[in-house]
C-alpha cells in the first residue's frame, strides 16, 4: 500500500520532471515541492481560516463574558471553551494539521530520493520496476541520474569540510532550521492580551512549542538524511511563506524586533 500509493507516484513524478525539464534532479525536487504545495493548498487555506478565527475569538464579546464569568474556575472554563469552539466551528488543532501532514510526505520523499538515486545494477532494476508500465517518456539511458545540484550530492547529507575547522559545516541543516523558524514566526498571529481569567491559551501554547521544536526537528532531519530532502524542506518553507503572503496572512511584526524595542521604549517614556 505504502509503495503503491506514495513511493511509486513520487518516483514517477520526479522522473517525469527530470526527463523533460533539464535532467537536473535538484530542479526536479524544487518543482515537485511546488506541486505538493499546490495540491495541499486546501489544507493551508483551512489552517489560515482557523488561525484567523482563533485570533478573532479573543475580541469576541461572548468569549470575554465567558472568561469573566468563570474566572478562577479553570476546569469549567476549559469546558466552556470547547463548547464555544464547537458552536463557532473553530478547530484549535487545525493549525497543526498541515505540519503533521508533512511527515508521511517527508518519509515518502526521502525513500523516493534514495531509490531514484540508483547506482548499482540491482538498484536500477528496482527503480525500473517502480516505473509505471507503458510509460513512453521513461528511457533507461536516463540512469544513473545526475545527483549533483549546486555544491550538493542530493543522495547524501550535506556536510561541507573547511580546512581550518575540525568539523564539517551542515549548511543545509542550518538553512532548513532557519527557514522553518522564520515560517513559523511569520504564520503565528501576534500574542494577544492576557485573558480575563488569566488561564493560558492552549492553542497559543501549542503554537509556541511548535515554533521551537519543529525547526530543530527539521534541522536534525536535514543534518542526518539526504540533502535532496533538505532542499525539499527549504523550498517548501519558502513556498509556504509565499502562500501566506499572497493571502495576506503573514505577520511581519513578529520578526521586527527593532520595532518592538522602539515601541517598548516609547511606552516606558509615557
Amino acid at each position: 500500500m505504502w509503495e503503491t500509493f506514495i513511493i511509486q507516484p513520487f518516483i514517477n513524478v520526479l522522473l517525469l520532471i527530470y526527463q523533460y525539464l533539464g535532467q537536473n534532479f535538484g530542479i526536479a525536487i524544487i518543482l515537485f515541492t511546488i506541486l505538493i504545495r499546490l495540491v495541499t493548498y486546501p489544507l493551508t487555506a483551512k489552517q489560515i481560516k482557523s488561525s484567523r478565527a482563533m485570533q478573532d475569538m479573543n475580541s469576541d464579546p461572548e468569549w470575554i463574558k465567558i472568561q469573566e464569568k468563570y474566572k478562577g474556575e479553570r476546569e469549567k472554563l476549559a469546558q466552556e471553551q470547547m463548547r464555544f469552539y464547537q458552536e463557532k466551528g473553530i478547530s484549535p488543532f487545525s493549525s497543526c494539521l498541515p505540519t503533521l501532514m508533512q511527515f508521511p510526505l517527508i518519509l515518502g520523499l526521502y525513500q523516493s530520493i534514495i531509490r531514484t538515486m540508483a547506482q548499482t545494477p540491482m538498484q536500477m532494476f528496482e527503480l525500473t520496476r517502480l516505473v509505471y508500465p507503458g510509460s513512453f517518456w521513461f528511457k533507461t539511458d536516463l540512469l544513473p541520474l545526475n545527483s549533483r545540484f549546486l555544491w550538493m550530492n542530493l543522495g547524501q547529507p550535506d556536510l561541507i569540510n573547511v580546512n581550518f575547522l575540525p568539523f564539517a559545516i551542515p549548511i543545509m541543516a542550518v538553512v532548513v532550521a532557519g527557514t522553518s523558524y522564520l515560517q513559523s514566526r511569520l504564520m503565528t498571529p501576534p500574542a494577544s492580551q492576557p485573558s480575563a481569567s488569566g488561564a493560558p491559551d492552549q492553542s497559543a501554547q501549542m503554537s509556541k512549542m511548535m515554533s521551537i521544536y519543529m525547526p530543530l526537528l527539521m534541522g536534525y532531519l536535514a543534518y542526518t538524511l539526504a540533502s535532496g530532502l533538505a532542499l525539499y524542506f527549504v523550498i517548501s518553507n519558502i513556498a509556504g511563506i509565499a502562500q501566506y503572503a499572497i493571502m495576506g496572512n503573514v505577520h511581519w511584526e513578529n520578526i521586527m524586533f527593532w520595532k518592538k524595542r522602539t515601541d517598548t521604549a516609547e511606552k516606558s517614556k509615557k
